[in-house]
């Protein structure tokens, strides 16, 4: 019954922006952290933006200064607002929560794919 439900993907041309979104259902949406993570081809899934419950962030040295991740706790959606972005953030970006009380609970997306144009 739970399900992350990412979407805001496509293609996009280098120094432009797009917004990723992530609708959670069957969670309590305000008890968990969030994340995103991304995976590109042959490579491994790495983590690119963190939100705790309290709103704390945390991103990658790679897109630190060009993506925002936030949250709506009314709408259970997470976001992740990325600018000026470049060919190397092509990857399929998942949508990741974890319970703050119980860490063991963590549940994934089904990715979306962002393709940067060069």
């Amino acid at each position: 019954q739970v399900q992350l439900q990412e979407s805001g993907g496509g293609l996009v041309q280098a120094g432009g922006s797009l917004r990723l979104s992530c609708a959670a259902s069957g969670i309590i949406f305000g008890a968990d952290h969030m994340a995103w993570y991304r995976q590109a081809p042959e490579k491994q899934r790495e983590l690119v933006a963190t939100i705790t419950t309290g709103d704390n962030t945390n991103y990658a040295d790679s897109v630190k200064g060009r993506v925002t991740i936030s949250r709506d706790n009314a709408k259970n959606t997470v976001y992740l607002q990325m600018n000026s972005l470049k060919p190397e953030d092509t990857a399929v970006y998942y949508c990741f929560a974890q319970n703050s009380r119980v860490y063991a609970y963590t549940y994934w997306g089904q990715g979306t794919q962002v393709t940067v144009s060069s």
